[in-house]
C-alpha cells in the first residue's frame, strides 16, 4: 500500500520556519493503530489524516504519542494541501473533527481558520508547574492547557523548562505568554505529555490566548507571535464563541509512504 504524504511548514511564508506537519490524504480511513505508527515514524509534532466525506472532509490529528482533539497548524497544512494539490477551484473547506466542524477559507496566499473559543478558568499554580517553569506566573488559567501569564516578552524568551515536572501536570501542555514588543502578545508552548517538548507554532493554544488578551487589551484583532526557535506569526480575531486564525504555509516535501 502506498499513501501520499506532504510535509508542510505552517504559519509561515518561508521554508524551515513556522511549524511542520505531515499531511496524509486518504481514499478511506486506515486503522487507528496504523495512523499512530505513521505519526510516530514521521517524528513531527503532528500528522494529519483526512478523507473526502460528501462536500467536506473528515480530519484527524496524531502526535507522536496519541490522537489529539484540536490542532491549528496541521489543519492549516491540510487545507493548504487541498487548495494547492487536490482541488484548486474550491474557495472554502469544511473539516469534520473531534472539535466539530472547522472551516478554512483562502484569500490569495492567506488561509483563515475558524476554531472554537476556549477561555481558561483562573486557578492556583500547581507545584509541578512552578518547578517545571522555574518561576511562578503572575496569573494562571486552565482550559485544555495551562496558560501562565508573565510580565514581559523577555520572561517568555528566557524559559528553559524542566520537562519531567511539566509532564506530571493534568493538562495537554503549558502555554507561557506575555504582552509583546512588536506583536500584541507572544507565547511559547511546552507539551511533553504529547511527546512534544516545545511546539514551534500552535494554532489551538490561541483559542485560549485570544479571549484572555481581548480582556487585557480591550480589542478583538491581534498580531501574535510564538517565540520558538523556528518562530511564527498568527493573525487572530475574537468572534465570541469562535476564534479566527490566519496564516500562510509552504511545501517542504511531497512523496509516498510504502506500507508493506
Amino acid at each position: 500500500m502506498k499513501l501520499p504524504i506532504y510535509q508542510i511548514d505552517a504559519f509561515t511564508s518561508e521554508q524551515f520556519k513556522g511549524n511542520y506537519a505531515a499531511v496524509c490524504p486518504l481514499e478511506e480511513w486506515i486503522s487507528d493503530d496504523l495512523m499512530q505508527k505513521i505519526a510516530a515514524e514521521n517524528n513531527l509534532p503532528e500528522t494529519a489524516f483526512f478523507v473526502k466525506e460528501g462536500e467536506g472532509y473528515g480530519l484527524r490529528w496524531f502526535t507522536l504519542t496519541g490522537e489529539i482533539d484540536l490542532c491549528g497548524h496541521a489543519t492549516l497544512a491540510s487545507a493548504f494541501v487541498i487548495y494547492t494539490y487536490l482541488d484548486k477551484t474550491v474557495s472554502s473547506i469544511s473539516f469534520s473533527t473531534k472539535s466539530g466542524i472547522l472551516e478554512v477559507t483562502k484569500e490569495d496566499d492567506l488561509l483563515t481558520l475558524l476554531f472554537p473559543s476556549r477561555p481558561g478558568e483562573k486557578c492556583d499554580a500547581p507545584e509541578e508547574l512552578i518547578k517545571g517553569l522555574g518561576k511562578k506566573p503572575m496569573e494562571l488559567y486552565k482550559s485544555r492547557d495551562y496558560m501562565a501569564v508573565f510580565e514581559t516578552e523577555q520572561d517568555v524568551l528566557d524559559f528553559n523548562p524542566d520537562m519531567s515536572e511539566l509532564k506530571k501536570l493534568d493538562a495537554a501542555g503549558v502555554i507561557v505568554t506575555a504582552k509583546g514588543t512588536d506583536a500584541d502578545f507572544v507565547s511559547r508552548f511546552f507539551a511533553p505529555r504529547l511527546g512534544i517538548e516545545e511546539d514551534p507554532v500552535t494554532g489551538s493554544t490561541h483559542c485560549t490566548l485570544v479571549p484572555y488578551w481581548k480582556q487585557q487589551l480591550g480589542k478583538n484583532e491581534f498580531k501574535a507571535k510564538q517565540l520558538s526557535e523556528r518562530g511564527g506569526t498568527i493573525y487572530c480575531t475574537d468572534l465570541g464563541d469562535k476564534i479566527k486564525l490566519a496564516g500562510q504555509a509552504v511545501t517542504y516535501l511531497e512523496g509516498y509512504i510504502t506500507i508493506s
